[in-house]
């Protein structure tokens, strides 16, 4: 089910009668005159590609064989986030009473390894584990009475 235009809509109608339709009689309409595709990127279509693709042919850096992209998979959280992924109403709770027991918080159950120290905690203990640390996190809870517990 095409739909197929009729052929006194064509454009091509205005140039029955002038021999060459617009292709010129010396250059001829011929069928890839130029090469099919991207064919002569580094010939006769070079000042194109160096104009519109600069970088498109060569390499760069060095390679890695077998690169295993979980190695280096190390999703981060900050301290000053440490508190807000609490459940509700701990924060609270430890709050009003300072010799309750302190909250346990395991980051790498909520997906992230390593815990750095960017913003401040509120003066509460609170105890954290997590694959690695930075100094500054790691003084920082310390510095609140907390502590951290790395794990596996």
């Amino acid at each position: 089910c095409i739909f197929i235009m009729p052929t006194r809509l064509h454009h091509n109608r205005k140039k029955r009668g002038h021999v060459s339709a617009g292709h010129g009689r010396i250059g001829k309409h011929r069928c890839h005159p130029g090469g099919r595709g991207n064919a002569g990127g580094q010939h006769h279509h070079r000042i194109l590609m160096d104009k519109y693709h600069p970088g498109y042919f060569g390499k760069v850096g060095m390679r890695h064989f077998h690169l295993k992209r979980g190695m280096s998979h190390c999703p981060t959280v900050n301290i000053d986030r440490l508190w807000s992924m609490m459940p509700e109403g701990v924060y609270e709770k430890c709050k009003a009473d300072t010799n309750a027991l302190a909250p346990v918080i395991d980051v790498t159950k909520l997906g992230y390894f390593k815990v750095l120290g960017k913003g401040s905690l509120p003066d509460i203990p609170i105890i954290v584990k997590a694959r690695y640390f930075s100094k500054d996190a790691e003084k920082k809870i310390k510095a609140t009475g907390g502590a951290v517990l790395l794990t596996a």
